[in-house]
């Protein structure tokens, strides 16, 4: 399966962030200075609730 991954748009430009490509089942999660060492899969109820409690104020 080819993946398409992509970066945030919050991301700063910079290589310090991951990178998400979406699953059947959710999304792969991987680090993008080192690409070729694979990717994390999460399901997706909690890709859900990661991106939920992300997306909360701070402070």
């Amino acid at each position: 399966m080819l993946l398409e991954f992509r970066k945030s748009s919050y991301s700063s430009g910079g290589d310090n962030c991951v990178e998400v490509a979406d699953l059947p089942t959710g999304a792969a999660v991987r680090d993008s200075q080192n690409p070729d060492a694979g990717y994390l899969p999460v399901g997706a109820a909690e890709w859900v609730a990661f991106a939920r409690a992300a997306s909360l104020p701070r402070g």
